[in-house]
């Protein structure tokens, strides 16, 4: 009980340390949520859009990596930025950087085949349309993001819930640094192995609360997407 209450005063009290590692998670996570997206949701439309050779081999690849290990991302962002590899000489390592390549890594595939799903059937009702038009591929592509866009924003924000609770890839490439990469998730692995568990549990209760968050805004753009559907 008392460790609770611990918790709750560091949460009320704005700590310092606190703050610093809710921050910093946030930052990383958001920008891997955002850099994943900008690439992974025209690959998930293209892959929706138009037929090529390959399609079927990208769209399992990709349902696959769904569920692709952190530590498995971890140890290959690793193999990347360590001084042997071949970006090396960028020096990323066991900085906020490679944190946010891993964890983009782990969050493009998701975003990507959610993207797919959402805009498939939306190709197969508009392509006679849209080919009336004579729409262009630019055109095309974005008339089915911007149709699917509540979908897709959920996409984005399941991209974004795997991030922020990831703590197998961030640890090996970040090296849970005080100060420069210890996140949130990691700091409660750390904390409760030194037996810190106010600090611990206080990063836990505000975890949870932002995937609560994540939740709800989720249930709620689904919601505006099945009133505009019945709408239109």
């Amino acid at each position: 009980m008392l460790t609770l209450s611990e918790a709750w005063r560091l949460i009320a009290s704005a700590d310092s340390d606190l703050v610093m590692i809710v921050t910093l998670s946030l930052r990383v996570s958001l920008t891997a949520t955002l850099v994943a997206s900008a690439l992974a949701i025209p690959a998930g439309a293209a892959v929706a859009i138009w037929s090529f050779p390959g399609r079927r081999v990208i769209v399992i690849v990709a349902t696959s990596l769904m569920a692709l290990p952190p530590v498995v991302v971890g140890l290959m962002v690793y193999l990347l930025l360590s001084r042997s590899g071949p970006l090396g000489d960028l020096g990323l390592l066991f900085t906020p950087g490679a944190m946010i390549i891993a964890q983009s890594v782990l969050i493009f595939p998701i975003v990507m085949a959610l993207t797919r799903e959402a805009i498939l059937p939306l190709e197969r009702e508009y392509r006679l349309l849209i080919r009336s038009v004579d729409a262009g591929p630019g055109l095309r592509m974005a008339t089915l993001v911007w149709d699917a866009r509540f979908a897709v924003t959920t996409a984005i924000l399941a991209g974004f819930g795997r991030a922020i609770a990831e703590v197998g890839a961030v640890i090996i490439v970040g090296g849970n640094i005080n100060g420069v990469t210890r996140i949130m998730t990691t700091t409660i692995a750390l904390e409760t192995s030194k037996g810190n568990l106010e600090l611990a549990l206080a990063l836990g209760i505000i975890l949870i609360s932002i995937a609560f968050l994540v939740n709800a805004l989720t249930h709620g753009i689904l919601h505006l997407g099945q009133k505009y559907q019945v709408s239109r």
